[in-house]
């Protein structure tokens, strides 16, 4: 695993999703991310369906991807609704989906539910060349807990597993980005999100396993990043 401290700048801002899901704001707000998307190199940005579009606009030709969020925040949707929900954004063109699981079923333990709704969202993003992305909510979990959903995710083909929707009272933890990857192994991509404001927590969980980073703090860390880098 790379040492994130050895990581360039350019490295640093391509593992960022650059989010904007607070239920606030305005077009502009969204326009916005989209520019300092492009300006900055962040891997992507992260919206609500409703801003899908708005985001394809901005963003068209652009190499920067449209990571839209489905079931957010509860995931306390039906499977259908979540499909629809995926379904509709692809077509919007969102090209990665980060889902929320079905939390509750999984205290019930409702198992088949979850492999049914990461099954769905594997199958329909593999089928779009669309990247694909387990949210756990981790805050409500138990280790147990959040080992059963790391390991169907790996067995339904997920891309990614996730902490946090930001959303919970408690986002991505350095522990659990360690459970997270001792359970899927070298390869399975892993977002952390959740409260990861600064450049020093952003590379604590990279170095713990993390490939992915969800912020709405993009940019301060980087050019927190690159203020490091002009006085070393």
């Amino acid at each position: 695993m790379a040492n994130a401290y050895n990581l360039s700048i350019s490295k640093i801002a391509g593992m960022i999703d650059h989010s904007y899901l607070r239920p606030d704001g305005s077009k502009e707000q969204i326009i916005k991310i989209c520019q300092e998307a492009k300006s900055y190199g962040f891997a992507s940005v992260s919206v609500t369906p409703a801003d899908v579009q708005l985001c394809k606009n901005m963003l068209g030709g652009e190499q920067i991807k449209i990571c839209c969020a489905i079931g957010f925040p509860l995931g306390l949707n039906t499977i259908n609704t979540k499909e629809f929900e995926l379904i509709e954004a692809i077509k919007l063109g969102a090209n990665e989906a980060d889902m929320v699981i079905n939390i509750r079923a999984l205290k019930s333990g409702s198992l088949e539910v979850i492999h049914n709704e990461i099954s769905m969202l594997s199958r329909i993003c593999r089928g779009n060349d669309v990247v694909s992305k387990v949210i756990l909510e981790t805050f409500y979990l138990t280790d147990e807990e959040k080992r059963i959903v790391c390991n169907i995710a790996v067995d339904e083909e997920a891309d990614f597993v996730k902490t946090s929707t930001g959303f919970a009272p408690k986002g991505a933890t350095v522990a659990d980005i360690r459970l997270m990857r001792e359970v899927v192994g070298p390869n399975k991509g892993i977002k952390a999100a959740g409260g990861i404001r600064d450049l020093s927590n952003m590379l604590q969980m990279i170095n713990a396993g993390a490939t992915r980073i969800g912020t709405s703090s993009g940019v301060e860390i980087i050019e927190e990043l690159k203020r490091r880098s002009d006085t070393a």
